[in-house]
């Protein structure tokens, strides 16, 4: 095993004891050693090695904390079984203890992931950017510098159907919402600038225009998604230059919009010279058709981040602009925010690259979908938009009951979900309806609890319960 490891160490670059840590980990990775081995004693190892005692210790104390290696007293060092949700972390066992203060409070105002091994892995990554270059931490981030970080995201989004992606299209942002912002910044034009969104759209699109001065208009929906006729409409009406859109997963409807829908407001926004702002952060699993972006290009510009499939905690997010507009998106991100800081830049690209980030996504939305099924399973009686693809349920209202008071009903249950009037316009007119946000945080007996404490309420409206 030493020799093995000593021709191993002989191979890497960096301090002896990372050396020592990457060279175990692959051997654990790899299945050269297996979930419950004995490895050597410090001092041994450090012997057959010929290193110090305090690298290997160093080195088997970053293990340990990565959760790799088990550390028992009296018996030794030993291969730990591999972590398989979010349960077996150590800040998770902290919100079950949460959950046992409050047996009875969900939060499900918005999507909360399952951790599947992404905390151990941004840790990790945390540690290679804290030893990385000193000077990108003593400099002002260029683009140039940042051309490592774009390739690996345009690598990255090369899995959508967002037609041709170049490292130049691609700017980094802080999160999707950032993305939003910086996109209208390059898109909007004039004095009196119209943005168009769905009438029930993410409160995000309404909250960037407006910081932008522009009127928010909603376009009325179909089970397809936007209506094109009414599109046109309001095109011609209010001059708008810009609509922002979910075709993919819409917030808060869980609606899907097909092709030939795409296609006819692709026709639209032709004709009017429509920029067509693509919003794709819910999507967790394949996309079911080609975005606006590969149908338009010229026209259209595709947002996305790392929020539903990895962690909403690091704030990255990516913009692809159209063709064409790639200047004028860059220039709206500098003139902001010069760009991300170095260390998130690199930690973003050191994730990307990592080898274990497409099966981790994979355990992402596989838990995910498990959460879904419950809620499923639970409100299936009742008219209920959903896909396992999808981290939130819309649940339409049976007779009875109204947005408001099932909230505020809900909410006695110690169950937290939002109103359909949350995402309609300041003038618009919500439906009876509420979204409601898988928190894969609780542990799925918790929140098949709170899916059968919303069917006990859907199921004895106010006039039942007062009769």
């Amino acid at each position: 095993m030493s020799t093995i490891w000593g021709a191993d160490l002989g191979k890497k670059s960096g301090p002896k004891y990372r050396r020592v840590a990457e060279t175990i980990r692959g051997a654990v990775e790899s299945g050269a050693l297996s979930v419950g081995t004995k490895l050597p004693p410090v001092r041994e190892l450090a012997y057959q090695l010929a290193i110090t005692p305090g690298t290997v210790a160093r080195a088997y104390t970053v293990l340990t904390d990565e959760g790799i290696l088990v550390a028992e007293v009296g018996r030794g060092t030993f291969v730990a079984e591999k972590k398989t949700s979010i349960q077996d972390d150590v800040w998770s066992r902290q919100l079950h203890l949460k959950e046992e203060k409050n047996p009875n409070h969900v939060s499900l105002f918005s999507p909360r992931i399952a951790d599947m091994g992404q905390v151990a892995a941004i840790r990790e990554a945390l540690r290679k950017v804290a030893e990385s270059d000193p000077n990108k931490l003593l400099n002002y981030p260029t683009r140039d510098a940042y051309l490592p970080v774009r390739h690996a995201a345009a690598k990255w989004l090369s899995n959508s159907p967002i037609g041709p992606v170049d490292e130049n299209d691609v700017v980094l942002t802080h999160g999707g919402q950032n993305g939003l912002m910086i996109t209208m910044q390059a898109c909007l034009r004039g004095p009196h600038p119209v943005v168009l969104v769905e009438d029930l759209a993410y409160a995000g699109f309404r909250r960037a225009a407006e910081m932008l001065r522009a009127n928010v208009v909603g376009v009325a929906m179909d089970e397809h998604g936007l209506r094109p006729d009414l599109l046109e409409l309001m095109i011609r009406k209010t001059g708008a230059t810009v609509l922002c859109t979910s075709p993919e997963v819409h917030n808060p409807t869980a609606l899907f919009t097909p092709l030939e829908r795409r296609l006819e407001i692709v026709e639209v926004a032709r004709r009017h010279n429509l920029q067509i702002i693509e919003d794709d952060c819910y999507r967790l699993g394949e996309a079911q058709a080609p975005s606006y972006r590969s149908l338009a290009p010229e026209l259209a510009w595709h947002v996305s981040s790392i929020s539903k499939l990895l962690t909403p905690a690091l704030r990255i997010g990516f913009v692809v602009a159209s063709q064409g507009g790639a200047t004028a998106l860059r220039r709206a991100a500098e003139y902001s925010y010069f760009g991300l800081a170095q260390h998130s830049a690199e930690l973003v690209r050191i994730l990307l690259e990592d080898p274990r980030m497409p099966k981790l996504m994979d355990d992402v939305r596989g838990e995910m979908a498990r959460y879904v099924r419950a809620a499923v399973n639970a409100l299936g009686g009742f008219d209920i938009t959903w896909s396992p693809d999808v981290p939130f349920i819309w649940l339409s209202l049976p007779g009875g009951w109204r947005a408001g008071s099932f909230t505020r009903a809900a909410e006695a249950e110690g169950i937290q979900i939002r109103s359909a009037d949350e995402f309609a316009l300041r003038d618009g007119r919500a439906p009876h309806a509420v979204r409601i946000a898988v928190n894969a945080h609780v542990s799925i007996k918790k929140f098949e609890e709170a899916m059968l404490r919303l069917r006990a309420l859907l199921d004895n409206p106010p006039e039942q319960i007062s009769g």
